[in-house]
């Protein structure tokens, strides 16, 4: 997305009374990003502002902006732009967006002398790229798209990917449980993906990782080639080097990763036990990052996050853009508040359920709990965000299901056998 450095007119009337846009920030095909402020709390935001014709007569266009806000919606992590809120007129839509005043990655990189990082420092900013994207998998979102143009960085030098316009959804897999549309950058795509031949999205990520961690250590590709079909035999013979100064635990790493077999690929979720990442971060901490970020901290597993008043805002109708394109999801949704800990929530929740014919599956965790439904024919995540101790959020969520299993189950039986511990039960187009 280029950069621009004009501005929008100082007299422009506040977009539907509620934003201030200012500059252009970036332009890409379809659309524009402004930065904006917030004319209620005065936050900055960045405000993606799409053409509603043009989306029309592209095809797959409205599909894949429907694709980005349903990814993004369901999304909240330190490590991944947060999408605070949609809002359309006839003409326009608009995504108001977190804003990373840092630029992307790939700026940054050109930016340094040598375009690469210490491997102190890229073992920082992977660790934040990784965090991001066991979470986005843990819910059921692979990016495919992954690259240092869409992740970001924010004022305080902390990664924030973004861009999920090519994002598969749970519902985007066939009956296979893989997918079938090659898409993304050839640069950064996984052989399986260029050959045209079903993958697994998390597999797709996890090659597109081991791209990053080589440019973020190396300064170039490891494949870099005008011709796809040459770029493609390369890296499946796996022909690249590193230069000296990588140290062998990071070789290894990259190796697991550039694996053109996706069955003995790494996945993203195994990097955690990987030993580049075991070892102590306490040095790291010390010696700081070239992007201008804090000390490391344990991304991986995050705590019940604190919802602000955009998180509030976030849970409206009005980020709900199915209706926009002739598709509705709410049914696929109901939120509640409650004051039981995620512990308590966990136990009512699996016990109610046993009730009804449904059963816990996976292990117990804050930030996506798996349920298993009527003969595994439904799956539904909870996730628990703080609102004011000791008050909690819920959403209960359906990830996989075909639209008459989702419209068959049971809501009301579910919301009666939860009982005191439910306070405000919403469908999401009440909340």
């Amino acid at each position: 997305m280029a950069v621009a450095k004009s501005k929008a007119g100082k007299h422009a009337a506040p977009l539907l009374g509620k934003y201030e846009l200012g500059r252009l920030l970036g332009r890409g095909t379809f659309a524009k990003v402004y930065h904006a402020r917030s004319l209620v709390g005065g936050e900055a935001v960045a405000i993606k502002v799409l053409d509603k014709p043009e989306l029309a007569a592209t095809a797959g266009m409205d599909a894949r902006v429907l694709g980005e806000v349903s990814a993004m919606r369901r999304l909240r992590h330190p490590n991944v732009l947060r999408l605070h809120e949609v809002l359309a007129t006839r003409s326009k839509v608009y995504l108001v967006m977190e804003l990373a005043p840092g630029g992307d990655l790939l700026s940054r990189l050109a930016s340094l002398p040598k375009r690469r990082l210490p491997e102190h420092a890229a073992r920082r900013v992977f660790l934040q790229l990784v965090s991001a994207l066991i979470y986005c998998h843990a819910r059921g979102v692979s990016h495919r798209d992954v690259k240092p143009q869409n992740v970001l960085i924010d004022a305080d030098g902390n990664l924030k990917v973004c861009d999920f316009g090519l994002a598969a959804l749970p519902e985007s897999h066939r009956d296979d449980g893989r997918l079938h549309t090659a898409c993304g950058t050839p640069a950064f795509a996984a052989p399986e993906v260029l050959r045209r031949k079903a993958y697994d999205g998390v597999k797709a990520d996890a090659w597109s990782c081991g791209v990053i961690l080589y440019v973020l250590l190396a300064g170039r590709l490891p494949f870099d080639d005008s011709n796809i079909a040459e770029m493609c035999r390369k890296a499946h013979r796996r022909e690249y080097t590193l230069p000296e100064w990588v140290s062998q635990p990071a070789r290894r790493l990259v190796s697991r990763l550039l694996d053109p077999n996706p069955a003995t690929r790494l996945t993203v979720a195994e990097l955690s036990s990987h030993p580049w990442f075991k070892r102590s971060l306490s040095l790291d901490s010390q010696l700081g990052s070239l992007l201008g970020g804090a000390p490391e901290r344990d991304l991986l597993f995050q705590a019940p996050p604190t919802l602000n008043a955009f998180d509030i805002i976030s849970m409206s109708p009005g980020l709900d853009l199915s209706g926009l394109f002739g598709e509705n999801r709410r049914s696929r949704e109901k939120r509640f508040m409650t004051t039981a800990t995620p512990e308590q929530m966990v136990e009512q929740l699996g016990h109610s359920g046993a009730k009804l014919g449904y059963f816990m599956v996976g292990k117990k965790g804050v930030e996506r709990l798996p349920l298993g439904g009527l003969s595994g024919l439904v799956a539904m995540s909870m996730e628990m965000s703080e609102v004011a101790p000791p008050l909690m959020l819920v959403e209960l969520r359906l990830e996989a299901g075909d639209d008459e299993e989702v419209q068959a189950f049971g809501w009301d039986e579910l919301r009666t056998e939860l009982g005191e511990v439910v306070m405000a039960w919403h469908g999401c187009e009440e909340l």
